[in-house]
């Protein structure tokens, strides 16, 4: 059927792209082919490629099918967890004495993948604004590889034009990186709009359930995506034949999924953008929101992640955080349940002191399928606890 996919709807690829229904008996779901090894014919005849775990799994295959036929790519790869991605990504084509330019406004853990693991090794970064292309152009040296952003960002939601990045990247032969989780395919397809590489955090909106650790790349580059895929198998950090089915079910639903996260993520922000205890809401659903413009025109929606920054500092923050009830306190986004983060000590810890350190009175709110007017009365009532007690 991967081939029948081409030309179809988004909902359709994501139902059935590497998703064949078993031969054997009919299963409309295809098995979890739940084993290390694989019995040969003969010394060295493989059965349709598969010989041992590492190398290669039907389960496994299977979603990165579908994963490639989401983002518009060729090539699809699926690994242990989002860093474990972007960690082979990075060592597949980089080399000690490169460099790499990241937006100021990354996630944690990329960055202290790339400024702790990879600047031990001799890689070297500059952080800028990707948001701001000059900025960008002139943090570019003869030695840089990659231009890493994401779009929206973790956790300020800045918007960045990924068909001016790449044309910047590409005048200068680099490689152009996007972090997509934050919006997923359902909402951006960055390769159409000129990027090199995607890359997800599958832990987030395509599981969508809070259930499954992953991560994933999609390309189209034949070179970039063997030595990757030779990184991939040398140092084993694929995903499990039980992740990768429950990935694969989650990506089922994303379509769906994503129109009401959206909605109920603009109804959230719509209502703190008129609350005084609010200074900023970072969402590009806003029209006051500077990226809302570009947002409107390379997403089909504006996503379920959004931040707030209170006008009563650190203290009103972490007092909401603690104060939702329907909203949970905990890392990570993109389920179906909704949660509150505290950025500045939990997700972005690791940047703290440093040009990435998110603002102490900044919230992070990952909105969630529940009904929406049991959401709004969540955050009306923690706002007012917070605002009163401080």
């Amino acid at each position: 059927m991967g081939k029948k996919m081409k030309n179809s709807g988004f909902a359709t690829r994501a139902i059935h792209a590497g998703q064949d229904f078993d031969p054997t008996t009919g299963a409309v779901i295809p098995p979890i082919y739940q084993s290390s090894t694989f019995v040969q014919t003969h010394v060295g005849g493989l059965r349709n490629g598969y010989e041992y775990g590492r190398g290669g799994n039907p389960t496994r295959d299977g979603l990165e099918t579908q994963l490639a036929a989401l983002e518009g790519g060729s090539h699809g790869l699926s690994f242990a967890s989002g860093l474990a991605a972007e960690d082979a990504l990075l060592r597949g084509i980089l080399k000690p004495g490169d460099h790499v330019v990241i937006g100021n406004d990354a996630y944690g853990g990329t960055y202290r993948l790339i400024n702790k693991i990879f600047g031990a090794w001799g890689v070297t970064h500059s952080v800028v604004d990707m948001s701001n292309l000059r900025s960008v152009q002139s943090a570019i040296t003869p030695e840089t590889r990659v231009l890493w952003v994401e779009t929206p960002s973790n956790p300020l939601m800045k918007i960045t034009d990924i068909a001016e990045l790449a044309e910047v990247g590409h005048s200068a032969g680099l490689i152009v990186v996007v972090d997509n989780t934050f919006a997923s395919p359902a909402l951006q397809q960055p390769l159409s709009l000129g990027a090199d590489v995607v890359v997800h955090s599958t832990t987030k909106y395509l599981g969508g359930h809070s259930d499954v650790i992953g991560g994933a790349l999609v390309l189209n580059d034949d070179e970039i995506h063997d030595k990757v895929r030779f990184m991939q198998f040398a140092a084993g950090a694929v995903s499990a034949p039980m992740d990768a089915f429950l990935t694969s079910r989650g990506v089922k639903t994303l379509d769906v999924r994503m129109q009401r996260h959206s909605e109920n993520a603009q109804a959230i922000a719509e209502y703190f953008a008129e609350h005084a205890g609010v200074d900023t809401v970072y969402y590009p659903g806003l029209e006051s929101h500077p990226g809302h413009a570009l947002a409107a025109t390379q997403m089909s929606r504006f996503g379920g992640m959004l931040s707030l920054a209170f006008t009563g500092g650190e203290r009103v923050a972490r007092r909401f955080a603690e104060s939702t009830r329907v909203f949970q306190l905990a890392e990570s986004l993109g389920g179906i349940e909704s949660l509150v983060n505290y950025p500045a000590e939990m997700t972005h810890a690791s940047v703290a002191g440093t040009e990435l350190a998110v603002p102490a009175n900044v919230i992070r709110l990952s909105v969630g399928l529940e009904s929406i007017d049991d959401l709004l009365a969540d955050v009306d009532r923690a706002i007012g606890s917070a605002v009163k007690k401080r």
